[in-house]
C-alpha cells in the first residue's frame, strides 16, 4: 500500500516538508516512490504537483492526516 506524507528536510527549529508518495511499510526518513510536493511553514507556501496527487490517489494511495491538511490549506486540491 502506498501513502502520500511529509519527509523532513532542513535544520533543527527551521523544517520544511516534501510530500512524498511511499510505501507504507518504509520509515518516515525511507526510500520515496515519488515526490509530489512541497510545504515550507515559515514562509507558508505550498508547490503541489496536483495531476500527480490525483494519479496516485485513484491508483489508490491513501493520504496522512497531515498531507489532508495541508492540501486543504493549499485549497487547490478539494
Amino acid at each position: 500500500m502506498i501513502k502520500l506524507r511529509v519527509k523532513q528536510h532542513g535544520k533543527k527549529q527551521r523544517r520544511v516538508y516534501r510530500i512524498v508518495a511511499v510505501d507504507v511499510q518504509s520509515r518516515r526518513e525511507g526510500k520515496v516512490i515519488k515526490e509530489v510536493g512541497f510545504y515550507n511553514p515559515w514562509n507558508d507556501k505550498t508547490q503541489l504537483d496536483v495531476s500527480a496527487i490525483m494519479a496516485l490517489c485513484e491508483s489508490g494511495a491513501q493520504l496522512t492526516e497531515t498531507v489532508r491538511n495541508i492540501l486543504r490549506r493549499a485549497k487547490s486540491f478539494e
